[in-house]
């Protein structure tokens, strides 16, 4: 299946959809030589297989092959950011540029919970290189081939009962500690309930992921940014994200309390404004943990 999809304003793929992918190796995601962009995705009716290529400011060809393509070409105004609504936003100034450059920049809406939710579980209080390893490892042996023509190596998702069925010594073996496991297990044996918030208002939906033990604030944020398409989503909790923004916004440090009151200023786009001050190498804060690469902020 392919079609042309043409926006009224201007479409930046990779800034889009950037933030569906988890690492430089993930391999739900890819972008190849030719300046296209492929993805996978498990729907209701099944795996599909993705390819952006952007023929214009505006204009973005789109094939899909597998079960899933008519129910995932109809998601394709979400998924890229159609929905996203920046009408009254002022960037602040430490943003402005960035905000300049990128117009094409949105807030993508995939509407797959799960799919965010796990990946978002392994990130949990863990280095972004060990998680992001641990989802290259789990989805390449518990996942399934890409359809269609995909690059080599491209897989699909687990399914929420292929999840919940991953052995505890597979687990182990990426990497991922027995707190993950239990609370992505749960994730998937709740499954159901856990998409249909993606058709709920945002504290609603936030509320019912958080009903899960094990998902928290944080963990609720980075689904919301990428399933919703929450543009206010803030990721509090992270171990770096407050202090660098305070330190983008102020020059100093800060806390998740001080981040809150600089950002807020600029709801319901607080999450937007993170994503354009982390856009440009600004100055960061001085380190006091775990080396974070900036390039993990820009895929944020």
């Amino acid at each position: 299946m392919t079609f042309e999809h043409a926006s009224d304003r201007p479409l930046d793929l990779g800034l889009t959809l950037g933030p569906l992918r988890h690492g430089a190796f993930d391999p739900t995601f890819r972008r190849t030589p030719d300046g296209a962009l492929w993805r996978t995705t498990l729907v209701r009716t099944g795996p599909v297989t993705q390819r952006f290529v952007a023929t214009g400011a505006r204009t973005v060809v789109v094939q899909h092959w597998g079960p899933g393509s008519r129910e995932a070409a109809e998601a394709v105004p979400d998924l890229l950011g159609e929905a996203d609504d920046v009408t009254g936003f002022t960037p602040p100034p430490q943003a402005r540029d960035a905000a300049r450059r990128t117009p094409g920049l949105r807030m993508c809406r995939s509407g797959r919970v799960l799919e965010a939710l796990v990946p978002a579980v392994l990130e949990q209080k863990v280095q972004i290189v060990t998680a992001h390893r641990a989802w290259r490892s789990l989805v390449a042996r518990h996942g399934s081939p890409a359809p269609g023509p995909a690059p080599e190596g491209m897989r699909v998702v687990p399914s929420a009962r292929g999840w919940a069925a991953v052995p505890t010594w597979d687990w182990h073996r990426a990497g991922v500690d027995p707190r993950r496991a239990a609370t992505a297990v749960r994730c998937a044996q709740v499954a159901a309930r856990l998409e249909d918030a993606s058709t709920m208002p945002a504290d609603e939906a936030r509320a019912r992921l958080e009903k899960v033990p094990g998902v928290g604030v944080w963990t609720s944020a980075e689904v919301a940014q990428r399933a919703f398409g929450d543009a206010d989503a803030v990721s509090v909790g992270d171990f770096h994200l407050a202090g660098a923004v305070g330190w983008a916004l102020t020059g100093e440090r800060t806390d998740d309390e001080g981040m809150l009151r600089l950002l807020a200023p600029y709801a319901p786009h607080r999450h937007r404004v993170v994503r354009l001050l982390f856009l440009d190498r600004r100055p960061q804060a001085p380190r006091r943990g775990p080396r974070l690469s900036i390039a993990d902020y820009r895929a944020m």
